[in-house]
């Protein structure tokens, strides 16, 4: 990815995903001491959290994990990172369905019980999709 395109991400991010952004800034400083480094315009930082990955505007947040797995979740997180490009303050209902999708009891169980991916949610499809086409890597699809 070119310099243009890596400090357009940021200005978008910053002004039309400016909501996400910030909350996802203080995710990164409570996660302040945890390994970061620059992601293709975004920040990432590498947690210890049991949630997997989290995208909130500008930053994305990996798991401490294997590194082909950590890298598809990457990538999955950096799809989310265009959806707030395109949706701006609407982000913040996409993350508000996707964290009920992925931490809620009720959608925990349903998609043990049935067998159906994280990935099925169609908002969580769209971001790995456009995570591959974003970066030409793999992304998770669990």
């Amino acid at each position: 990815m070119n310099i243009f395109k890596r400090v357009l991400v940021i200005v978008l991010q910053c002004t039309w995903g400016l909501g996400a952004t910030l909350i996802g800034l203080l995710f990164f400083i409570k996660y302040r001491k945890r390994p970061h480094r620059l992601y293709r315009g975004a920040i990432e930082t590498v947690w210890d959290n049991p949630w997997g990955g989290l995208s909130m505007g500008l930053f994305i947040f990996t798991p401490d994990a294997e590194a082909e797995y950590q890298s598809k979740v990457r990538v999955h997180e950096y799809g989310h990172c265009m959806q707030s490009i395109l949706l701006g303050p609407l982000m913040l209902v996409v993350g508000i369905l996707s964290a009920a999708w992925g931490s809620h009891p009720y959608f925990i169980n349903l998609r043990k019980e049935k067998n159906i991916r994280y990935t099925s949610f169609f908002i969580e499809a769209w971001a790995s999709k456009w995570g591959e086409a974003a970066t030409k890597e793999p992304a998770i699809w669990e």
